[in-house]
């Protein structure tokens, strides 16, 4: 929907920004093509057809506990009329008309972002755990020179890569008369992450977890600052938010500038046409495909994944069914068998409802969290959306500290 060209197709839409489709919008103090903003609701609406399926089909799902409930073959099965059901739901939005539908989405949109966020980072925290449990146990198997050297490499190239982005911050997200809110955002995140750091260490959270230290720390640390960055980009106000381009273009300008030039800093300007591909989207898609892929791999059963997911035991496995007649001489038959006749493996409804909250997080992370308005004068970004991720890094750091003095209050619970 955000493709090149695919506007022309879009205004045949009726409804979709029908005055005027080729004018110029006013934006702050640039402008922003209606093609642009056409993407956007696509998006939006696409999305909606995607969150409203995931969700009936979280809320058929309750309390299935095992395949021999009629509503699991629906899960399982009726390919063909589930496809049908999805797009046939994605046409039907397009016709859905403006007016509060896309402020009362983009509120939605925002909390369901929220949340998928919050499942990201204990997936996150499950990563740096296993990470540094996986490399200490090799550490003490043998070889512990070579696998402590990697420890240190890792978590040192974390630590710096996060103070150097630190002090991008506040040199391009910050002015000296202004962008209060970056300057407190920065700073507080800062002593956050340093208080983390040195809880991880203390000899008491040590003594209940022996293998907690920097390497999760230093994880931690360099995702807040993603966050950090990743809430600064959505600030309405421009000066105290330069684009990426506009960023290199200064330190470039910096670089290559006589000794005895006076550098005048530029102004930052919002982009001509707004599109998905920044730098900030990017980095947001490519976390989600990885925590994806991580809880797609992740077979512990001890793990925060399959708790997540609130999945059931992992020593049911398929059984090969050999047909009658297995004989040396006969071909063997190789049939499914159901596994889960006694209890599903995992839960049916929370599954489609991570569906949900992904689907609401793509669209917020597509449309750089901007909101088109409903009368067509604005295309900007909402505070709100900085407030989500900002807090959102807050969580992150809080679920953190969590897991490292949760043994110290619960001292007779097992989180092994």
């Amino acid at each position: 929907m955000l493709a090149p060209g695919m506007e022309l197709q879009l205004k045949k839409v009726p409804g979709f920004c029908d005055e005027g489709l080729h004018t110029r919008l006013p934006h702050l103090n640039g402008f922003v093509n209606c093609d642009v903003l056409v993407g956007y609701r696509a998006v939006y609406r696409i999305s909606f057809a995607m969150a409203v399926f995931f969700f009936i089909f979280s809320m058929l799902m309750i309390q299935v506990k095992t395949s021999n409930d009629p509503r699991a073959s629906v899960h399982n099965g009726f390919w063909f009329f589930k496809i049908a059901a999805i797009v046939g739901i994605m046409v039907g939005a397009f016709y859905i008309p403006e007016g509060p539908f896309t402020r009362a989405w983009f509120a939605i949109g925002s909390a369901g972002a929220f949340c998928f966020i919050l499942i990201q980072l204990v997936l996150l925290v499950d990563l740096a755990h296993s990470w540094n449990e996986s490399w200490v146990e090799r550490m003490e198997e043998g070889n512990s020179r070579c696998w402590y050297a990697a420890l240190l490499s890792c978590t040192g190239l974390f630590y710096i890569v996060s103070v150097i982005l630190l002090v991008l911050f506040y040199i391009f997200y910050t002015q000296p008369d202004g962008c209060t809110e970056n300057k407190f955002f920065i700073s507080i995140n800062l002593i956050l992450c340093v208080a983390v750091s040195i809880i991880s260490i203390l000899p008491k959270v040590q003594e209940n977890q022996p293998r907690s230290g920097l390497l999760q720390s230093s994880i931690i640390t360099l995702y807040t600052m993603y966050l950090t960055w990743s809430a600064m980009s959505n600030e309405p106000d421009r000066s105290c938010n330069p684009s990426l381009l506009n960023i290199i273009t200064q330190i470039t300008t910096s670089t290559i500038a006589p000794a005895n030039t006076t550098i005048v800093p530029a102004t930052p300007a919002p982009p001509k046409s707004l599109q998905w591909w920044d730098a900030q989207s990017i980095v947001g898609l490519t976390i989600f495909v990885l925590c994806l892929l991580y809880s797609s791999i992740r077979s512990s059963s001890n793990s925060q994944v399959s708790k997540l997911t609130l999945s059931g035991s992992d020593s049911a496995i398929l059984e090969d069914g050999v047909g009658a007649g297995g004989g040396a001489g006969e071909e063997v038959v190789r049939r499914v068998a159901d596994n889960e006749k006694e209890g599903v493996q995992y839960s049916y409804a929370f599954f489609h409802f991570m569906l949900f909250l992904a689907a609401l997080y793509i669209m917020m992370t597509l449309t750089n969290w901007y909101s088109p308005d409903a009368d067509f004068k604005t295309m900007t970004s909402k505070w709100p959306a900085v407030w989500v991720k900002i807090t959102s890094s807050w969580v992150c750091l809080l679920l953190y500290v969590w897991t490292l003095v949760a043994p110290l209050v619960f001292k007779n619970r097992d989180f092994s």
